[in-house]
């Protein structure tokens, strides 16, 4: 099997991926960071509902998220890890765990503004829901971006259709997620969307159409995920049931082919799976597999003879930022 910096070449001949974007835009490796900021969510608080979505242990999507909410220790921990590891001396600051817009100003602007004061750090990417994106952080990203930093919304959606989205106990729809882009987008701030593929009741079609609903919308970046069965979640209690099956890791290779053949070249993938711990999946085992499933979409891709972009025009592209 192909060492991962092997297979992050190959898949890159075919894939725009967010590391080749860095490295030809900077020169050098930047790799993104991930940080735990001490934020909550929404629909965790009570103030969109209790208990978070339905297939959400966040343990499983940010690792770090037990660890204390100080910045700087994190970076120091991280950029460490990630030197040794690949050699990178610029990070991007990905504040990930929770909702990461869901405070006051002022509290934000602290926690990026400590991130920022890193020489190494060039940007930030903030993930966060698209219903927790006001114009006041908005304009708050927006105005790192005209100092000149990298930044990027990473906008949860998981999936454009409105009843899947009630189904997981979301807490909102497309048209928060139209709101949010546009917003954005009139401030020159880049989107990535997460879409999570194989939510209960989609497969394939909806994974199409909930990309071409985004591509025409615009955006900048895509992240995609498998959806994983973890410990301590109502889909647990659903897939324990069996009123819940596990998408085929075949089925995840090939949709996420389609998925890549249909999107216009210069959006980029910031991720094309996601993993969770052996201690917290429940299932499906292959989520536990990252390189095994990066492995076998390039190989499809190959098998099929194409790479991103060959068979997009269905949905228009109307990104509004230029990333060259």
């Amino acid at each position: 099997m192909p060492s991962p910096t092997t297979q992050h070449r190959i898949l890159s001949d075919r894939v725009t991926t967010f590391g080749q974007d860095l490295l030809r835009r900077y020169g050098q490796r930047v790799h993104k960071l991930a940080l735990n900021a001490g934020f909550t969510c929404p629909n965790r608080d009570g103030s969109k509902g209790h208990g978070g979505c339905s297939f959400c242990n966040n343990v499983s999507f940010g690792p770090n998220a037990e660890r204390s909410p100080e910045i700087d220790p994190q970076l120091e921990a991280g950029r460490g890890v990630l030197a040794k590891r690949t050699g990178a001396r610029r990070f991007m600051a990905y504040f990930q765990t929770y909702t990461n817009t869901y405070d006051e100003v002022s509290v934000l602007k602290a926690r990026y503004d400590s991130a920022l004061l890193h020489p190494d750090v060039v940007g930030l990417s903030v993930g966060t829901r698209p219903d927790c994106v006001p114009e006041a952080v908005l304009d708050l990203l927006a105005s790192y971006r005209a100092r000149g930093k990298e930044v990027w919304l990473e906008l949860g959606l998981q999936s454009a259709d409105d009843a899947t989205l009630a189904r997981v106990n979301r807490g909102h729809g497309f048209a928060e997620y139209r709101t949010a882009v546009n917003a954005a987008h009139r401030r020159g701030i880049k989107v990535c969307t997460h879409f999570i593929i194989g939510l209960p009741g989609e497969g394939r079609d909806a994974a199409l159409q909930t990309l071409d609903r985004v591509l025409e919308l615009g955006v900048e970046g895509l992240k995609l995920h498998p959806l994983h069965v973890v410990r301590h979640t109502r889909l647990a209690v659903e897939w324990r049931r069996g009123e819940y099956h596990p998408m085929t890791m075949d089925d995840y290779v090939q949709i996420c082919a389609d998925l890549v053949e249909r999107t216009p070249p210069e959006v980029i993938y910031h991720r094309l799976t996601g993993t969770a711990s052996k201690d917290i999946l429940l299932a499906p085992e292959w989520c536990s597999r990252k390189w095994a499933v990066l492995n076998a979409i390039e190989a499809e891709l190959f098998r099929r003879g194409t790479r991103q972009g060959d068979r997009a025009g269905r949905a228009a592209h109307h990104s509004l930022i230029n990333t060259a």
